[in-house]
């Protein structure tokens, strides 16, 4: 096994910086030079777990309105650092069917309920695109033209029409009322079909984002036997009758703390196992890897997806920690099941929006539109050393951190500071991508299965992407 590349983004110093060739040598050391090493980083090839099927990010409302006010050039350097194939290589986004917190205020596509006296369950009079033409579609059609490729496009709701549910408010949680299950599945349907028009391809879709939050923005509430009913009875056989039967139903599309029971009460539903493909978590509830293992271990042929993630609490310019957080969860989500990953907004202003209900956020790239200039986050880089790296097809390979006791932590402990996960790409090359969070630097042994044929340096607050073959 031969050491390609080293590439490594450091507090304080040039993101991605490379070291090839000899100049390998500035970093690692073989095993008969031995440096001093408290951690161990073990990797087994032979055991390849789950396919990565690639990295991607939001596509909402606020994220297109934005990039509508920057300079055209600002515009284009934005998609080009996400989608394009030499920079992020985004094969993945997401977006949301009628508004969500993340648009400029609510909408739908059909503010009125149908005529009295007609079919509940088919008619769709005075459906409209015309609100999602502003900015979410531009977005969506520039994204994948910057990719150069259809991207594997996630389509969530966050609410039905106000006068589909039984609070009459697309704000606050409230339910979708029975005797129209059948039109919001056309309504999906529909909307699907409309993005096809336009050249804009759906990959696949979550039943409802959040189904246990009661927000004060957009938000519907749905248990886990009613997403499956959903899916099951009305949704699965419109998608087959309009010939779209190949877009995937994920469920759930909340946190991880309730990822393993939601999962596990939807697909004992009678039907359920056939009509639904998978499930989509987010990470607000902390970190919870033992339920995405688990679903990961009970449902092998499921898809497991993580859709959503972001540092909340407004924009956190500047800040060194939201980075870490990233390459912190996305490390554990692949290690324990997750097949591919999508973070939240591509882009929000300085205010951490516009968002309609006052749920400012950060996002790995910020803009100032009254200056016309963007500023990347720690979070785009820490994501780039696995979007980067790790190409869609890749094989997850089991590796462990050896050791215990770490002197330079806060607590000492050495799990808390060092983290690691390995790839295998389609071409063969192994990426390994390890993260220190201490303040000091580390030479890590770097050993497979139980050989030892490196020690690498790794440096303080720093992600490193180490190319192998």
């Amino acid at each position: 096994m031969e050491i390609i590349s080293i590439i490594e983004t450091a507090k304080g110093e040039t993101p991605f910086q490379k070291w090839t060739g000899d100049a390998l040598f500035q970093k690692i050391k073989t095993p008969t030079e031995r440096p001093k090493s408290l951690v161990g980083l073990r990797i087994f090839p032979q055991s390849p777990q789950q396919v990565i099927l690639g990295f991607g990010g939001a596509l909402t409302e606020s994220s297109a309105y934005v990039l509508s006010l920057l300079p055209q050039e600002k515009q284009e350097e934005v998609l080009f650092a996400y989608f394009d194939s030499s920079e992020h290589n985004y094969t993945f986004a997401r977006t949301h069917l009628n508004s969500c917190d993340f648009s400029l205020g609510n909408w739908v596509c059909m503010g009125s309920p149908p005529p009295p006296g007609s079919d509940l369950s088919a008619t769709l009079e005075g459906f409209t695109m015309e609100r999602a033409k502003r900015y979410q579609i531009p977005l969506l059609k520039r994204a994948q033209q910057a990719h150069g490729t259809p991207l594997n496009l996630v389509l969530s709701p966050w609410s039905p029409p106000a006068w589909m549910k039984d609070n009459g408010d697309m704000n606050h949680g409230g339910k979708l009322k029975k005797e129209y299950y059948s039109l919001w599945a056309r309504y999906i349907a529909r909307y699907i079909k409309e993005l096809n028009s336009e050249g804009i391809l759906v990959w696949s879709l979550t039943i409802q984002n959040e189904p246990e939050a009661s927000q004060v923005w957009d938000s519907c509430l749905w248990t886990a036997r009613e997403e499956a009913e959903f899916a099951v009875h009305y949704l699965r056989p419109v998608l087959r009758e309009e010939g779209l039967e190949h877009i995937k139903i994920l469920i759930w599309d909340h946190n991880r703390d309730r990822l393993w029971d939601r999962v596990q009460e939807s697909l004992s539903y009678p039907g359920a196992i056939e009509a639904i493909d998978g499930a989509a978590y987010h990470w607000y509830s902390g970190d919870q890897y033992e339920t995405v293992q688990q679903v990961a271990t009970a449902y092998p042929d499921k898809l497991l997806i993580f859709t959503e993630g972001c540092i909340e609490a407004g924009p956190h310019h500047g800040a060194w920690y939201s980075g870490e957080r990233y390459g912190h969860n996305i490390i554990n989500d692949l290690n324990h099941g997750c097949q591919a990953w999508i973070d939240w907004n591509i882009l929000l202003d300085m205010q951490g929006g516009p968002n309609h209900a006052g749920n400012y956020c950060d996002a790995p790239i910020l803009a100032d539109p009254a200056n016309g200039t963007i500023h990347y986050q720690s979070s785009y880089y820490y994501l780039g050393h696995f979007s980067r790296f790790i190409s869609p097809g890749a094989r997850l390979v089991p590796s462990r951190v050896l050791g215990d006791w770490f002197p330079p932590g806060i607590d000492g402990r050495l799990h808390n500071l060092v983290e690691a996960c390995t790839v295998r790409n389609p071409d063969g090359t192994l990426v390994l991508v390890v993260m220190n969070r201490s303040e000091a630097p580390v030479w890590y042994q770097l050993q497979f299965e139980e050989q030892t044929c490196w020690y690498i340096n790794l440096a303080p607050r720093s992600i490193q992407t180490v190319q192998m073959k």
